[in-house]
Order: C-alpha cells, then sequence, then structure tokens
C-alpha cells in the first residue's frame, strides 16, 4: 500500500463478528478502508473497547490516522411479542395497538410506548416491520389505538416501528445511548453518529453531552429533520444520509432526490457527509455485487460525497475484505471518468467572504492554473482541511496538523491526507516542512509545484491567512528533519 490513497471520497467499513480479528481489521484498511464504524445497537461495552483497541493497534502498523466512529442506537420503537412467535395481517382488517403487556393475536399486539398514543392523530400511517407492513390510525385513545391494515403480510415478534407523520416527544438520546456514548468518549472516539433526530434539540443535547470530545454527525433518517435541516447541519459537525430508515419515513422514490439534496446541502456548508446503507448489499453473501449497486455506488461518488459507508457486508458478510476493495475500485474508476471533474465543479458552491475561505479558493484556482502537484494546507482545529475539501480541487490536499484528533477525524473528510507533524516555526520551516511530507507522501515530484496554505502567527486554529507557491527539490527540503 502507497502511503497516500490514490482517491478523494473515503470508505467507512463496519466492524463486526466477520471483522473483529486484527488481521482482519488491517486487511480492511489495506483493501481501502479510511475509517471504522461500530454500530452500538450490535455491540456491548466490551465490544467497543475491544475494537478501539484493535483499531489503534492497526494504526499503528500502518503508521497512518484511522477514524473511529460509534454509532449511537437511539430510541428503538418495537411490538410486543405472538403466542407462535408470528401472525398474518389480512388487508382491510382492524388491528388493535395498546398498553396490555401480554402475548398479540390477529387482532392486536402490545405496543410498550405510551408516548406513542399521546400524539398519534387520526389518518395517521403506523409502519411495522421496516414499512412491509402498513396500518391507518382510525381513532386512539390514551392506552390504545385502532387501525385498519392497508399492506398486509406475516409480522413476527419485536419487530420495529416506524411513524413517517408523527413527530414524537422523545428524545434521540436514550440513557443506554449516553452510557455507550460515555464510554466511547473515555476511549478516544473520533466521530459520534447521533440517530432518529427529530429537530436540533436532540443535536444540542449530544454536543453538551459530548463537549468536545469527539465530532458529531446527525443522522439524517426522519422527516421532521428534513423540515429543520439548515439548523440542523448548523449544529452538526458532519451528515449521515441513512437511507435505510430514511427510504420506511419518506416514500421511497424520493431518496435519491433527498441524497442529493444533503450531499449538496452539506458540500456548502463545509461539513463532510456520508451515503450510507445497502451500497454493496448482496455482496454478505456474494463475491460480487450487482450492477445496480456498482452504479449506486457511483452515484453517490459523482454526487461528491465525502464517504461511503459498508454496513452488513463489512460486520457480519462473507466477503468483508472483498467489498471493500470493490468499492475502493468502484470509486477510484469513478474519480478517473471523464466527466466527474465537471460535475464536482458545476456544484462547487459560492466561497464565504472570510479569509479562510478566500485563501482555500485561492489555492485550489492557483493549483489549476499553474499545474501544481498538490496543496498543502496546515491545520491545527481541522477547518482550515475542511474548507480546502469543501472546494474539491483537482489534485491531492496533505493536511498536516500536530493534533492526532484532529487528523483521525479529518481522515472522513474528502481527498485529505493527513498527516501528523509539529507546527512550522517559521516561514522558511512551513515551506520546507509542506515540501518534505508532500515529496515523502508521494504528492509530489522535484522540480513541482505545491501550493500552501497556512495561518500566521503558526498554531493559530481558524486564522488561514497566507497562501504560499514553492518548488519541491532543494535537497535542505527533503533531508531535514
Amino acid at each position: 500500500m502507497t502511503r497516500r490513497r490514490q482517491r478523494s471520497v473515503k470508505i467507512i467499513a463496519t466492524l463486526g463478528p466477520s471483522s473483529n480479528d486484527l488481521d482482519m481489521v488491517e486487511r480492511l484498511f489495506r483493501a481501502g478502508a479510511d475509517v471504522f464504524r461500530i454500530n452500538m445497537s450490535h455491540s456491548s461495552h466490551e465490544d467497543l473497547t475491544s475494537r478501539v483497541a484493535t483499531i489503534r493497534e492497526v494504526e499503528k502498523r500502518t503508521e497512518r490516522p484511522i477514524g473511529v466512529l460509534v454509532d449511537l442506537q437511539g430510541p428503538k420503537l418495537r411490538i410486543g411479542k405472538f403466542p407462535e412467535g408470528r401472525v398474518n395481517l389480512a388487508p382491510g382488517n382492524t388491528f388493535h395497538l395498546d398498553l396490555q403487556n401480554k402475548l398479540g393475536d390477529e387482532k392486536r399486539v402490545h405496543l410498550p410506548h405510551p408516548e406513542i398514543f399521546e400524539v398519534l392523530e387520526n389518518g395517521a400511517h403506523i409502519l411495522l416491520d421496516d414499512g412491509r407492513i402498513r396500518l391507518r390510525v382510525d381513532t386512539r385513545e390514551h392506552d390504545h389505538a385502532k387501525t385498519t391494515v392497508i399492506y398486509g403480510g406475516t409480522l413476527s415478534d419485536r419487530k420495529g416501528v416506524n411513524l413517517p407523520d408523527t413527530v414524537l416527544p422523545v428524545r434521540a438520546m436514550t440513557e443506554k445511548d449516553r452510557a455507550d456514548l460515555d464510554h466511547g468518549l473515555s476511549l478516544g472516539i473520533d466521530w459520534v453518529a447521533l440517530s432518529f433526530i427529530q429537530h436540533p434539540d436532540d443535536l444540542a443535547d449530544a454536543r453538551k453531552a459530548i463537549a468536545g470530545r469527539a465530532a458529531l454527525m446527525a443522522k439524517i433518517e426522519k422527516p421532521s429533520a428534513l423540515d429543520h435541516l439548515d439548523e440542523i447541519i448548523e449544529l452538526s459537525d458532519g451528515l449521515m444520509v441513512a437511507r435505510g430508515d430514511l427510504g420506511v419515513e419518506v416514500p421511497i422514490e424520493d431518496v435519491p432526490g433527498r441524497q442529493k439534496q444533503l450531499t449538496r446541502q452539506a458540500r456548502a456548508a463545509g461539513k463532510p457527509v456520508v451515503v450510507a446503507t445497502q451500497m454493496l448489499e448482496s455482496m454478505i453473501s456474494s463475491p460480487s455485487p450487482t450492477r445496480a449497486e456498482v452504479s449506486d455506488v457511483a452515484t453517490a461518488v459523482f454526487e461528491g460525497a465525502d464517504a461511503i459507508m459498508l454496513s452488513a457486508e463489512s460486520a457480519a458478510g462473507q466477503y468483508p475484505e472483498e467489498a471493500v476493495a470493490m468499492m475502493h475500485r468502484v470509486a477510484r474508476r469513478v474519480e478517473d471518468d471523464v466527466n466527474y471533474r465537471s460535475i464536482l465543479d458545476a456544484q462547487r458552491p459560492s466561497a464565504e467572504a472570510t479569509s479562510a475561505d478566500a485563501i482555500t479558493e485561492a489555492a485550489r484556482q492557483v493549483a489549476e492554473t499553474l499545474g501544481a502537484a498538490s496543496i498543502v494546507c496546515y491545520t491545527n482545529s481541522g477547518s482550515t482541511g475542511l474548507r480546502a475539501a469543501r472546494e474539491r480541487p483537482g489534485v491531492p490536499i496533505l493536511a498536516l496538523t500536530p493534533v492526532e484528533q484532529i487528523a483521525r477525524r479529518l481522515a472522513l473528510v474528502w481527498g485529505l491526507h493527513c498527516v501528523l507533524t509539529e507546527d512550522a516555526v517559521d516561514l522558511d520551516d512551513m515551506v520546507d516542512r509542506a515540501c518534505r511530507i508532500a515529496f515523502q507522501e508521494g504528492a509530489a515530484e522535484r522540480g513541482e509545484r505545491v501550493i500552501i496554505t497556512a495561518g500566521v502567527p503558526f498554531g493559530t486554529p481558524g486564522a488561514t491567512n497566507l497562501l504560499r507557491i514553492a518548488y519541491v527539490g532543494d535537497r535542505r527540503q527533503l533531508t531535514s528533519d
């Protein structure tokens, strides 16, 4: 593996039973994974501790910063159980949901969530089992709801409940989530994904609990989150297009358009965006994907997503390494496509009226005009790296930072190749260090130009105000420490 990935979009691989041991996690990284996700819906604290330790060991072996994303479960709404484990619901029949804690039948089932009955309205829809069964509310009281079965079928124990027409009076973070979050933060995780966000207050609660110790990613999977998208983007550090639940909560034919909307709005705000769920689903049990899945991955890359994610494919599938390698190959091929640059450039947002945006936009323009080999940005807080990535330049971006946690967070961001290094002490050291690292990391050859951005005074977070053009090739630049 070369030190620098030969692609800009990042790959997130979920760890699970198929990818628990050190050897497999290292193989996934070398196959192309940049960030590893740990899903707390299926992980204990012991699992989390072990997996983070494994990732950090791979980080030591490969000498590359690797991001750890912990995905909180969020509030899970589920029905009760049936005597035989399942019943069949016929379309047109009446079906009751209630608070009676006993086994259900073809006419009723326990729904142990009194908060739902507080806000249900007549005519609202209730979806069971990922939308496979649809109910319409006819009447509701404080302890039950009478519904009509619109789409029927077999309903089994403990299936999930979705309410696309209803905003629930519950917070996105449960007590389990808080315990999982505290444990994850004690291990030094880098990103926290918050599930089932309904309104901006959910993010405020999470950000207060995180207290700056990790970056916060908002999972967009509820219609109410779409209604508050601007505020959610402002309060988060990144977005995840969680297409699984989103495709249940909104009409499935709306999901592709919503994906494009979320990708573009996040980029405009300079926040990374992840496209997730069922990207190479068939590779759970097959060594090769379907053509439709390859097109799905390609579409996310063409749209300029920062990262694309594997879930069960790498966590529980039979071919985790092959799935990562396939996603890597598809991304590489898209980024080499003749149409790729024109699509990215057409979606470029306007620069904001700040010195940081002016410098990063100028760096891209100068790199394109001069045919520079790469852009090198010094970043302490990560903000300069994010602004550079927002420009989606056609050359590699090296993000140099003295802060290990920032390097790990930026591993998820489009185009950024993060390198840990000390801050520059003066302008000469800034140039020499940038040229030497660009050469060592394969981002520039002798005699090529690099574009350097930094903030003066050095080490001041968010103070990008300097652009420098430099040539790589002076022996002192390439050998001094």
